[in-house]
């Protein structure tokens, strides 16, 4: 069988179309990711991962979600649980470092949980970016801390958790978003802090992590790295900041190419990121229009990539220890317990 392509793509609402299905047929990307588009009620929100599967006929084809708590949360109330932002995990490891990783913890279980109910397997958490003064508001609340080894810890508690529960995390924005004073989702943030500054704080939580098996790009100019192109974009910047000096060996996904951080065609910044590195071009709005312009762009997974992929599932399989419905019960009754402030 040939490799699928590396790619990942969304769709447009909550039941795959006829247009989808032949695209995605013909397409064959590695994997789908949902939003709150997608989201319905859990029996149909199953079936659209049921038929995401099926275009492709691949039943391991990864479905991601962004899943994070607080305002990044694709499934909500009334039919999944509300969970607290990671700000609020990092302030109760502030007061009590122990209960700050329990609560981290059993909160990505049950967060993992949720995403195991509609058949996903992949969420788009840890959030290892540092919350500094200047941060904008696109990451606030999703950063643990202001500091890189809370967050590196907490990190590590959350996707441990996800683990656990059979669902693989993603480190993310690597090499680090807390310094982007714009919104990447409009325009491409630039960051003038010198390399041994970053190395200190934005990149050292992704050092600390870089044995975890997914990781996300963040669509930012570091001056210092490459002051014409950003990361996700930048061969020098990839392989000398994620790969060598991060030392991350996982499966490397771009953010999402829609996002306006990036110029040129879709497809340009599709083949842009795979030719800097990237291993996945990651393509979230579900137009179909951008869809076929990354598709024509983007080839096959390479060896390395589809290894990477394989080393991932493996590397989550080992920490697979999966609590049941009891014991999930309990865990939402204790993260409510260390978090009275939440609700």
């Amino acid at each position: 069988m040939s490799a699928p392509k590396a790619a990942i793509f969304g769709c447009a609402g909550p039941d795959l179309t006829a247009d989808e299905r032949a695209f995605f047929r013909d397409a064959d990307p590695l994997g789908f990711i949902l939003f709150a588009r997608n989201v319905d009620t859990p029996e149909r929100t199953r079936r659209l991962v049921e038929e995401l599967r099926s275009s492709v006929a691949r039943a391991e084809a990864p479905v991601l979600v962004d899943q994070e708590g607080g305002r990044v949360a694709r499934l909500r109330p009334p039919h999944w649980r509300k969970a607290p932002p990671a700000r609020l995990l990092g302030e109760l490891y502030a007061r009590k470092p122990e209960l700050g990783l329990e609560a981290t913890k059993l909160n990505s279980r049950l967060l993992a949980a949720d995403l195991v109910s509609i058949g996903a397997d992949v969420d788009c958490l840890p959030v290892l970016d540092i919350a500094f003064p200047e941060t904008h508001a696109v990451i606030g609340d999703r950063a643990y801390a202001s500091q890189p080894e809370p967050v590196a810890a907490l990190g590590r508690a959350a996707a441990e958790g996800l683990m656990a529960e059979g669902v693989m995390p993603v480190i993310k924005h690597i090499p680090g978003h807390g310094r982007a004073t714009v919104d990447s989702h409009d325009r491409l943030p630039t960051v003038s802090a010198p390399r041994e500054l970053l190395e200190r704080t934005d990149f050292l939580p992704f050092k600390l992590l870089s044995d975890l098996p997914w990781a996300m790009t963040g669509h930012l100019l570091f001056e210092a790295i490459d002051p014409k192109a950003a990361i996700t974009v930048s061969a020098g910047g990839v392989q000398d900041v994620i790969r060598s000096h991060i030392g991350f060996d996982g499966l490397l996904l771009s953010d999402d190419l829609s996002m306006q951080a990036l110029g040129g065609s879709l497809g340009d910044r599709a083949a842009r990121a795979l030719a800097a590195g990237c291993d996945i071009a990651l393509h979230c709005n579900g137009r179909m229009d951008e869809m076929v312009d990354v598709a024509a762009r983007t080839g096959s997974m390479t060896e390395a990539a589809e290894g990477r992929f394989e080393a991932g599932r493996r590397f989550c399989a080992r920490y697979r220890d999966p609590l049941g419905r009891a014991g999930l019960a309990d865990a939402a009754r204790r993260v409510a317990a260390l978090l009275p402030e939440w609700g």
